[in-house]
């Protein structure tokens, strides 16, 4: 065996020696408490249905080439220009998905000279955009810790170029960033603002245009990043800013100059979903009404562990690997499918099952997570 080897093996037997070894799996159990379809668009046939009368001359399997050679279309500038309207923003630019989204926004936007202050829980997507820049300037703040990112804010020069970076729903806790006062704390240190509206979009707002928009702060964001794969059930994701950061990130934003872009099916689907959360029709209240019961649950089991959210991911700390992987393990067996979240996704002693709601989950579903928890 050559080195490359040795190492590759190596590292295999630490993670399986720790208990964080990761294995690819299929979905056995009936009840899903464990996808980002939040909606049901995915699975319940509800976009399949929206996508029978898209014309199949629409619906390529392939762009053949990026956006700025032969895979732009009339079709995604005009999803361009419906989510723009949508989360009321001046453009948008799609990208293939939202890891690619955020990697291709900040290491774009940001220089050597440029000072980036993001929340320790920020996905992984913004974290590799970040290890991007040249800037040795990156600086983590507490996780929602106002007091902390202003005391950095405070740090900093009032000339210096300054950005903040932020989830509006975060992925593993399932909480609200306080974005009315962050985007004060930028607006007082002249800092640009960035938010993640991945768990958000088709969830807050009447219509899930997402927080920023909930909150009436789409005019006090310089970005943000809205994925398709979540509640709208597709692929793909888009940044949304000014006709400046659009233009901008066309000619300098490499992973958007050098990818294939995404087929005319992908288009389409995001479309038909987009068409379907904007519709007078749409409502995102039961889903709401059953993250509510979850959290009537909580409340009456008076069980330590839970994370404080009102968004359709609920976390269980339990604090170790081992523990985690049993009892997910045994709820899968009672037909709930449920994943545990080990280490290094999140830090040691965080280790928890992360539970999501859906608007097609039932009460008597919960009822039955909870006896079986």
């Amino acid at each position: 065996m050559n080195l490359v080897d040795q190492y590759l093996e190596q590292k295999l037997l630490e993670r399986k020696q720790s208990d964080n070894y990761r294995e690819l799996s299929l979905c056995n159990s009936p009840i899903d408490f464990f996808s980002n379809d939040y909606l049901g668009l995915a699975n319940t046939g509800i976009l399949s249905d929206c996508m029978r009368d898209v014309p199949a001359s629409k619906c390529t399997t392939g762009s053949s080439g990026s956006r700025l050679i032969s895979g732009n279309t009339i079709e995604t500038e005009l999803l361009e220009n419906f989510i723009a309207v949508f989360h009321k923003s001046e453009a948008a630019l799609i990208f293939n998905s939202g890891y690619v989204a955020n990697m291709g926004l900040i290491s774009a936007i940001a220089s050597r000279n440029t000072t980036i202050l993001y929340d320790e829980l920020c996905h992984a997507s913004i974290v590799d955009g970040i290890r991007l820049v040249q800037s040795i300037k990156k600086h983590k703040f507490g996780h929602n810790n106002l007091g902390q990112l202003k005391e950095k804010l405070e740090q900093l020069q009032a000339d210096e170029t300054k950005i903040v970076i932020v989830e509006s729903v975060y992925s593993m806790d399932g909480d609200k960033a306080p974005l009315v006062e962050i985007a004060d704390l930028c607006e007082q240190y002249h800092a640009r603002l960035i938010v993640d509206e991945a768990h958000a979009t088709g969830v807050f707002g009447n219509n899930g245009e997402g927080l920023t928009v909930a909150l009436g702060l789409e005019k006090r964001v310089f970005a943000r990043v809205h994925t398709f794969g979540k509640a709208l059930g597709c692929h793909g994701a888009a940044v949304v800013g000014s006709n400046l950061l659009r233009n901008y990130l066309i000619n300098f934003s490499r992973p958007f100059i050098y990818t294939t872009a995404l087929p005319g099916h992908a288009i389409q689907s995001a479309y038909c979903a987009y068409k379907y959360i904007s519709s007078p029709q749409f409502t995102n209240q039961p889903l709401h009404e059953l993250i509510a019961y979850f959290r009537l649950w909580v409340k009456e089991m008076g069980m330590s562990g839970w994370i404080d959210s009102h968004s359709p991911i609920q976390a269980l700390i339990l604090g170790d690997n081992g523990r985690c992987k049993t009892i997910a393990a045994n709820l899968q067996q009672a037909g709930l499918m449920i994943k545990p979240i080990l280490y290094p996704t999140v830090p040691i002693g965080k280790e928890r099952l992360r539970i999501s709601l859906h608007s097609f989950n039932t009460k008597k579903q919960v009822d039955l997570l909870f006896e079986n928890i």
